[in-house]
């Protein structure tokens, strides 16, 4: 991930996900197993989607950006999922200018999937198609490379599984921070006077 910390602003911009790489093990409903996102799965999930929103920390009442104005953009390329934001709210900000920031996760929902089972190894889980929730910025917590938990909306039980991604913090600040004056040469020119009397 990498963070440029302007005025009031940071630009974050990095792989939320890389494609066709092996997890870490991961719990989900069909048991542990190390998961693998299929090549334009995210492509798939982004034409699907009307709005996904950046959160942070998973939480839906603080979107930080969102891709139907402009301020999030998600695409896949040849590596995985890219984000691109610039992001206004304080806390963040802040939160980068003190080196808070820890990684990039997501959401997704309506999973469509196969297990393949090896002999001596986890089953490989790999996802073939799926809603895509949200992505987030993770600050305040400890990235969990994965998890599941049952959302209720509109009456209805959806299964949310969240994804982490270890990723490197690169930070750049784009501040100027306004430097001091040499006044070396006046000093000296003030104690030449000053030793001439």
């Amino acid at each position: 991930m990498n963070v440029e910390i302007r005025a009031d602003s940071i630009h974050i911009s990095g792989y939320v996900n890389v494609v066709k790489r092996e997890s870490r093990p991961v719990i989900t409903s069909r048991g542990k197993v190390i998961e693998m996102i299929e090549e334009r799965a995210f492509q798939r999930a982004l034409e699907k989607a009307d709005n996904i929103p950046m959160t942070l920390d998973h939480n839906s009442n603080r979107v930080l950006a969102q891709t139907n104005d402009s301020t999030l953009e998600l695409y896949e390329d040849n590596i995985g999922l890219r984000a691109e934001a610039v992001i206004t709210d304080e806390e963040a900000v802040n939160g980068a200018k003190n080196g808070k920031l820890k990684g990039w996760s997501f959401g997704m929902k309506k999973i469509v999937d196969s297990i393949e089972e090896r002999a001596d190894k986890l089953p490989l889980r790999t996802v073939k198609d799926f809603v895509l929730d949200h992505v987030t910025l993770v600050m305040n917590r400890n990235p969990v490379y994965a998890s599941t938990s049952i959302e209720l909306r509109a009456d209805d039980e959806i299964e949310m599984e969240v994804r982490a991604n270890e990723t490197e913090i690169n930070i750049k600040n784009m501040v100027e921070t306004p430097k001091k004056p040499d006044l070396t040469q006046y000093k000296n020119r003030i104690n030449n006077l000053k030793v001439g009397k």
